[in-house]
């Protein structure tokens, strides 16, 4: 029960001094005496021997020169001829790696800091300005030599770049208007 008068307690006990923490393992665990005497160190693996992955652009273009052509022939090939990747020991990075200068640096440079000073003046609001103004400045230019350059045509101009065909006139009436 709780003591009267006062809060609940809402923790437990600690145990005594003489109480470890922790899981004990009775055949590994020594403590600090079983640590400093000896280490307890891995065995090396052996590697193993990987298996490199087939190489089948070389051996589609083989079996191309061979004359292969259905998917079956080219099974056949493939069991008859297992071409396997080499290993990346051989290859043309590791045996000669590009030549770069002494102070070259991998990847992205640093973004610039941004001046403080030009965005308290507005510098930035005033270039767009200056830059929407020129843009429309030449806009209109443009605009007014395009009116100046375009010369309006009339039926009477295209009537002599083009004139009509001339209309053939048939000679065949119906029978029963010839008289009229």
């Amino acid at each position: 029960q709780a003591e009267l008068g006062k809060p609940q307690r809402n923790c437990y006990t600690l145990p005594g001094f003489d109480f470890s923490y922790g899981l004990y393992i009775h055949r590994t665990d020594g403590g600090v005496p079983e640590a400093i005497g000896h280490w307890n160190t891995g065995k090396p693996r052996t590697a193993s021997v990987q298996k490199m992955p087939r190489d089948f652009i070389t051996m589609n273009r083989g079996a191309l020169k061979a004359g292969h052509t259905t998917a079956r022939e080219f099974n056949l090939y493939y069991k008859a001829k297992d071409i396997r990747r080499k290993d990346d020991e051989y290859s043309r990075f590791k045996r000669s790696p590009p030549k770069v200068p002494a102070d070259f640096t991998y990847g992205i440079t640093a973004r610039p800091c941004t001046p403080f000073f030009d965005l308290l003046q507005h510098k930035y609001k005033e270039l767009w300005m200056e830059q929407q103004r020129a843009l429309t400045a030449a806009q209109r230019a443009e605009k007014k030599k395009v009116i100046k350059e375009k010369v309006r045509e009339t039926r009477t101009t295209f009537l002599r770049k083009q004139p009509l065909p001339a209309k053939e006139e048939s000679f065949w009436h119906l029978p029963r208007l010839e008289k009229v």
